[in-house]
């Protein structure tokens, strides 16, 4: 094993943990929508839970990381979260559908890009952006894994099958490549600092911690621009198949379009890297901002203008890839490496919590307004992001 190959573990790893324990979430809301008689408000409530539930533990699971216990979080999360997913054909109500997705959302916490980022910061030091990359890379595939593969097998077979399969896969091929990745990344890093005295830190010297964080404004003005940038996407990414249905487009390619997005992600990544020596990390991240706000204007004016779904997919697709890696880069500029994991987890309530509230809050938009109303929300969320984060730009010059 080396830490290139490791590295590409994890990225496989994480594909599979994001098409299997989230992703899965939106591409089986229209049949779950089909087959319960349950509203579009109650099941993407149940979702909102989840994700709560994720960003009240993801500082806990940063803390952990910190301890050098990141193999076994990310493991016994996922497992947990798989075992959840299965049960999800047995539920007999709202409320029990409801509970597994706290459940799930408990476990997400501790398994997907927040505690994977927080190891790869904590064992790969001045590597970590371009690890972090490769992981996203691959992973950014994880929808267009994702969104064909269950309503293949639920066209096929129900959605009770593809549940099931893509908690298998989860257990099966995900969970088996994380391990070993992250218990060979951390070993590593032990043998590491106990052959040299730590080093001192070259990005930022203040040693904050998950509560001391909270006094400086730069965290709030950055948390809170990079949480509304993911509510915009939490809220179009998880209404995407009726949104795309409202503006007349078929199934199939309702189903193809959502699935080019995890392709644009990686597309965006790849120009990020060719262009990453040329240009600053807070221009390419204020790109990502003006990318999504673009995407959202686009997806309005399809109604009219059908083809403007291509220029949203792309736009939207590109921007968010790019946001997921630079939101850990800039956190780690900003504030630092030491107890990165405490302090990322603690960057991560905000935005989980803003993501969380996107499909509900989506929901209720559909029903006061529509999805016209919903995206111009969407826009107006990016477009403060932006806002915000360009104050606490400034505030950390």
């Amino acid at each position: 094993m080396t830490a290139r190959r490791a590295i590409v573990f994890l990225a496989f790893g994480q594909t599979i943990f994001w098409a299997g324990l989230y992703y899965i979430f939106a591409a089986l809301l229209v049949q779950w929508e089909a087959a319960e008689p349950w509203s579009k408000t109650a099941i993407t409530a149940s979702f909102t839970g989840a994700i709560i539930m994720s960003a009240i533990c993801a500082p806990f699971s940063g803390r952990l990381i910190d301890r050098g216990l990141g193999p076994y979080v990310m493991s016994g999360a996922a497992f947990l979260a798989a075992m959840l997913v299965a049960m999800l054909p047995f539920v007999s109500s709202v409320w029990m559908f409801g509970a597994i997705w706290l459940g799930i959302g408990t476990c997400l916490g501790g398994c997907l890009y927040e505690t994977c980022f927080s190891l790869i910061t904590r064992t790969r030091g001045d590597r970590a952006r371009r690890d972090i990359t490769l992981v996203t890379l691959v992973a950014g595939l994880a929808g267009t894994l994702s969104f064909p593969l269950s309503n293949g097998i639920s066209a096929a077979y129900g959605w009770h099958a593809a549940a099931w399969t893509l908690s298998g896969m989860v257990i099966f091929i995900g969970l088996p490549l994380v391990w070993t990745a992250a218990r060979y990344l951390e070993s590593q890093h032990q043998k590491d600092t106990a052959a040299k005295a730590a080093e001192p830190e070259t990005t930022k010297t203040v040693a904050h911690t998950g509560r001391s964080i909270l006094k400086n404004p730069s965290f709030w003005f950055l948390a809170i621009g990079f949480a509304l940038l993911g509510s915009n996407h939490g809220l179009l990414l998880n209404h995407i198949l009726p949104i795309l249905d409202d503006r007349g487009l078929s199934a199939d390619a309702a189903v193809l379009a959502a699935s080019m997005i995890g392709p644009m992600q990686v597309a965006g990544r790849l120009a990020m890297m060719a262009a990453e020596r040329r240009v600053s990390s807070h221009t390419i991240a204020t790109m990502c901002f003006v990318s999504v706000i673009t995407a959202g204007t686009a997806l309005y004016m399809s109604h009219a203008i059908p083809m403007l779904v291509v220029m949203f997919v792309v736009m939207q697709g590109s921007g968010h890839g790019v946001s997921s890696i630079m939101r850990p880069v800039i956190t780690k500029e900003v504030l630092g490496t030491r107890n990165f994991g405490a302090i990322s987890g603690t960057v991560a309530v905000p935005y989980l919590t803003m993501w969380a509230l996107a499909p509900v809050t989506g929901s209720i938009l559909w029903e006061v307004g529509g999805y016209d109303l919903a995206i111009l929300v969407a826009i107006g969320a990016a477009t403060t992001g932006l806002i915000f984060y360009r104050i606490a730009v400034k505030l950390s010059a």
